[in-house]
């Protein structure tokens, strides 16, 4: 007569020799059968986490979402440090449109398995979901449009150039934009903004001109003077802005809405790249947030912050000039590929490639040295040399530095930096600059 240990035991080798034809039935695409078979197994062992997920996984495959996520928690029950079992269930809930019950089983495999690839893409897909969902609930708060509001109105979803030019003359009086109008411009333009890559080819034809600016720092008036200067952003008169718009001035939220809103109007009218203070911890600390939680509200601060995740890194002008708001890198051999291929859509890191593109510095002498700023690095004439030459560039035009002209060319004149925010702070006295390229 056999004991109840030897029962036990003959259990479980008996319900593995079941998981594995179970396992068989699923890679042949026989999900019923799997199922099947994977009950069984359960029956003979029903304390292995391992069964209860990977039934749970076949119940996906022939989405059965609802006996999916029952699976997946029994799992989680028996072994709560098992990451399949909330992988499983996170994926089961991803597909039900459950974002924010998905997001936190994702953010779960994040913590048990940090460099599970798979893992961390659903959880970015998770957030972007969970995101995108509350942030549609506040357009019916938003759609009211007071009869006493006098402001720039847009009508159905064109940005037009008369909407434009009164919103201008209205943030130049110091009105505000109606709430409705902002969360339209600011949306649209995530839109758009997502759609491209972390680096933008950028073509200009024979006999155009092309324009450069650099940091803004919410500087609105000065912004004004830039188009009163040098013409308003349009198909002929294109403009790339070089990161930092906001932050340290008191216009951070006009200048951002007017930049986002020519973006609308016109896509190839205006470039917009991401500066190292296009981040949730520069705001926090130099004035956006505070600005936009008193002029439209602490739900515009968290669609900002999604905003400014989406914005290119870089762009090339006709295959020959690249245009970066901080600079180079720590290393040598980084081409023009891996920079499109960087996973942009987060906050800055405190190191990397991304971290580099938006806070590295120029410095006189060769070769590399720590960053003034703390983040970053100093790189020298010969680093740039070498940029350019393994990407078959002939110039670096990059801002993100005060000048007292308002530019500077270093590094045998290979290297401009261009800075747009005259006396800058309402103290340093420079001057402010723009950059205009002109195709041969």
């Amino acid at each position: 007569m056999t004991s109840m240990g030897e029962t036990a035991v003959l259990n479980v080798e008996r319900a593995e020799e079941i998981k594995l034809l179970a396992n068989e039935a699923f890679k042949a695409n026989k999900f019923s059968q799997a199922i099947e078979l994977y009950s069984q197994a359960i029956e003979h062992n029903g304390l292995n986490a391992v069964y209860w997920a990977n039934r749970a996984f076949a119940h996906t495959k022939l989405e059965e979402y609802g006996s999916a996520v029952q699976d997946a928690t029994k799992a989680i029950e028996i072994d709560p440090k098992y990451s399949k079992g909330y992988y499983r269930r996170g994926a089961a809930y991803l597909a039900m449109g459950k974002f924010k019950e998905a997001l936190k089983d994702f953010q779960q495999v994040k913590r048990i398995s940090p460099n599970d690839p798979d893992a961390t893409k659903k959880l970015k897909e998770c957030e972007k979901a969970v995101q995108k969902l509350d942030l549609k609930k506040l357009l019916p708060h938003y759609m009211n449009v007071e009869p006493q509001y006098n402001g720039a109105r847009i009508e159905g979803e064109i940005v037009a150039l008369d909407f434009l030019k009164k919103m201008m003359d209205d943030f130049k009086n110091q009105k505000c934009l109606h709430k409705r109008y902002a969360y339209q411009i600011v949306l649209q333009t995530r839109e758009m903004l997502r759609a491209m890559p972390s680096l933008v080819d950028v073509t200009v034809s024979d006999g155009n001109h092309f324009t450069v600016c650099g940091d803004i720092h919410g500087q609105y008036f000065d912004l004004l003077n830039i188009f009163e200067i040098n013409g308003l952003p349009s198909q002929e008169n294109p403009y790339l802005f070089n990161g930092d718009f906001v932050d340290r001035g008191s216009f951070s939220l006009e200048v951002i809405l007017t930049l986002f809103a020519f973006k609308c109007m016109c896509p190839s009218a205006i470039y917009l790249a991401r500066g190292n203070h296009e981040s949730k911890s520069m705001n926090k600390i130099y004035g956006f947030e505070g600005e936009v939680k008193s002029k439209l509200s602490e739900t515009f601060v968290e669609l900002f912050a999604e905003v400014f995740c989406c914005l290119p890194l870089a762009h090339v002008i006709n295959n020959k000039v690249f245009v970066v708001h901080g600079g180079l890198f720590s290393v040598d051999g980084v081409k023009l590929s891996q920079i499109r291929e960087i996973d942009r859509f987060c906050e800055p890191p405190e190191e990397g490639l991304m971290c580099e593109l938006l806070w590295s510095d120029p410095q006189p002498q060769l070769g590399r040295g720590p960053s003034k700023r703390g983040v970053g690095l100093s790189f020298g004439a010969d680093v740039t040399k070498r940029f350019l030459q393994e990407n078959n560039l002939d110039l670096i035009v990059r801002s993100h530095e005060v000048k007292d002209e308002g530019y500077e060319i270093e590094h045998d004149g290979k290297l401009i930096t261009v800075f747009s925010a005259p006396n800058y702070c309402d103290q340093m006295g420079n001057k402010g600059c723009i950059h205009k390229l002109q195709s041969p």
